[in-house]
């Protein structure tokens, strides 16, 4: 499972989401903390996909270092913690870099849970930056849809 966390985060570097989205099951919960265009929470595979294209017009390029990743569980019932750091460019050229973790719990080999935990004020700070230089992605509301 290590291998395979460590390949969908490289994946996702290459703005291959897709790989990830196919493992998600349609109701995924996804969280991202903060109040400005990249923050709340999604219920739906579809908003998720609406979020990484977002996330990956304001920051075009992003790369990920895995640190460490935990699994605690079974195959058919797991959490998963990956601990991170990542850097690259906004849409803007500026460099970008963070840390934090995620934590996602499986079933059955899904992803039915995804929480993002990071410093939330350096994506703030930088879609500020972006809607002060017209970007309107980076001033939008939050990608979020209704629970079902």
């Amino acid at each position: 499972m290590e291998r395979n966390v460590r390949a969908t985060f490289r994946r996702v570097g290459q703005r291959d989401y897709e790989t990830l989205l196919e493992q998600t099951v349609p109701s995924v919960l996804h969280v991202f903390p903060g109040d400005h265009a990249l923050g709340g929470t999604r219920h739906t595979r579809d908003s998720l996909r609406r979020w990484f294209e977002r996330l990956f017009l304001l920051f075009p390029e992003l790369h990920f270092e895995v640190k460490e990743v935990a699994v605690r569980g079974l195959p058919w019932d797991a959490t998963v913690m990956v601990q991170w750091e990542n850097w690259g460019r906004a849409c803007d050229g500026q460099p970008y870099a963070n840390q934090g973790a995620h934590v996602l719990r499986l079933r059955r080999g899904r992803v039915i849970y995804l929480h993002e935990y990071l410093d939330s004020q350096r994506v703030a700070a930088v879609c500020r930056r972006l809607a002060r230089q017209g970007v309107s992605e980076a001033a939008a509301e939050p990608v979020t849809d209704r629970h079902r």
